[in-house]
């Protein structure tokens, strides 16, 4: 499939929906029937699954199997060795039964009915002659079903329709001779094709799907607030809450405290800073704004690779500024110390009971490090007043007001902000002290969360701009204001 890029053409077009439903009752809608509860819930469903595959690029399906010491998985597994012991039985009986056996080759046939393409033509009805399930019935009342024929024309058509991953699968069935065996492998195999097939449909329909995803998703969420009219609720206050923060921003910067004396406030910075907020927003908060939730998990992931680097970086300067230009200038020697930061906080950054173990177990490593890197160019080990006091600090990085990490923190806000600003088609922001030596990592993540915000923007700018025009332009102002898309 060829490769296209994940980024949506930033237009407006002229038909779209009817948004003008910002003065809603905020309270408890009123009582829908079933149906338009199944019908709300099929297009959230539909909205999600074309988002996902739209904005992940390894989106596809994995079959679903319960764990093995769970209670289903355990279940399960009864159940299907009840049915194939069931199925052994009935074919070792004399005369043997196939009820159970035609039942399975009804269900193969359906499975590969499924893997065929439109083209299949020849291969179709082929399968119906040969898997004709009336002519297997009567051949099972006269005793003359050939069981194993039938399997093997079955792999011979599975070998046809199988990607070439599975090849080593399906193979592998032609040396299968216990019947029931083989009817079992044949589904496990059938399974991962028909998998396959779903994965492969995916990426057939995602190009298409990158052109139409901008007014699809705006079109579903429409309807969506038709039958919800309380749909943008915590959307504006997600909006008013960044638009308060802006205006005392500028307020701040500006030589005269007076709001009247200060500047428009701008739309986009607004935007930008509501979805820097994202990036610190509280897990316990349930008021997530309704057109950010499908990208809720990402960003969540994003803003904790966020803290994660925030804190490398943060013992990286602590480390590089009391050991000094001897050590950090060596070579290998920053590779090295932050492999050993990254291996031993890992996982701990979003605990603060685990972090603090974490940190006292990486001041004593890097010490270790340290001195080792010392002594092998002859020079001294660092102090104990340097050692105790290097430990402290790293031990004070559990703090989410410690001023080092503040100070980082601050600078990637800035880096990410710029590159907001920046967009996609402009250099990365240039990164300073501590912060170049995560700037592969940082950077990678910057460009995820540009990317993501890009295509919201593009999607629920519409949405989006009655509410801003409303915070920031009050009645009787013009309303003609900066774009927000």
């Amino acid at each position: 499939m060829p490769n296209k890029r994940d980024e949506t053409p930033d237009d407006s077009p002229t038909d779209l929906p009817c948004l003008e439903k910002l003065d809603s009752p905020t309270g408890s809608p009123p009582t829908a029937s079933l149906s338009s509860l199944m019908e709300l819930e099929n297009c959230v469903s539909n909205l999600s699954l074309a988002h996902e595959i739209v904005v992940n690029r390894d989106f596809c399906f994995k079959p679903q199997s319960p764990l093995t010491d769970s209670l289903e998985g355990r279940v399960t597994e009864i159940v299907h060795r009840a049915f194939w012991d069931s199925l052994q039985e009935q074919l070792n009986s004399d005369p043997p039964n196939y009820s159970h056996a035609v039942v399975l080759l009804q269900e193969v046939k359906t499975m590969l009915q499924s893997l065929l393409l439109p083209r299949h033509n020849r291969l179709r009805s082929q399968l119906d002659e040969v898997l004709d399930m009336e002519l297997i019935k009567q051949e099972v009342d006269h005793r003359a079903l050939d069981l194993h024929s039938l399997a093997e024309y079955i792999i011979n058509i599975m070998a046809s329709l199988c990607a070439p991953v599975r090849d080593p699968e399906v193979r592998a069935l032609r040396d299968i001779q216990h019947p029931v065996e083989l009817l079992r492998e044949i589904f496990r195999v059938l399974g991962m094709m028909k998998t396959d097939m779903i994965n492969f449909t995916i990426q057939s329909l995602r190009p298409h799907l990158l052109q139409q995803a901008v007014h699809y998703e705006r079109a579903k969420f429409q309807e969506i607030m038709e039958k919800h009219p309380a749909s943008l609720d915590n959307t504006t206050a997600w909006l008013q809450a960044a638009a308060s923060e802006e205006a005392s921003a500028v307020r701040a910067q500006s030589d005269s405290p007076s709001p009247d004396s200060q500047g428009p406030v701008s739309a986009t910075a607004v935007l930008n800073r509501a979805y820097m907020r994202l990036l610190h927003w509280d897990p316990q908060d349930q008021k997530y704004p309704e057109t950010v939730l499908m990208d809720r998990a990402r960003l969540d992931a994003l803003a904790q690779q966020l803290q994660m680097l925030i804190l490398e970086a943060s013992v990286l300067l602590l480390t590089t500024a009391q050991c000094g230009g001897n050590a950090s200038s060596l070579q290998g020697f920053v590779g090295k110390l932050r492999q050993s930061i990254t291996t031993l906080l890992e996982g701990s950054h979003t605990r603060e009971a685990e972090l603090k173990g974490a940190l006292l177990g990486l001041g004593e490593t890097i010490l270790q490090q340290v001195n080792e890197a010392v002594s092998s160019q002859g020079g001294a080990t660092l102090p104990k007043e340097s050692q105790d006091l290097l430990k402290g600090q790293l031990m004070d990085l559990w703090k989410h007001s410690n001023p080092v990490r503040t100070l980082i923190g601050e600078r990637v806000q800035g880096f990410l902000q710029a590159m907001l600003q920046g967009g996609t088609a402009k250099r990365s922001p240039e990164l300073l002290g501590p912060l170049r030596l995560v700037s592969t990592e940082l950077t990678k993540v910057g460009t995820a969360f540009e990317r993501l915000v890009h295509f919201n923007r593009t999607v629920f700018g519409p949405f989006y701009a009655p509410i801003l025009r409303k915070l920031l332009f009050p009645p009787g102002e013009a309303e003609a204001g900066e774009d927000s898309r």
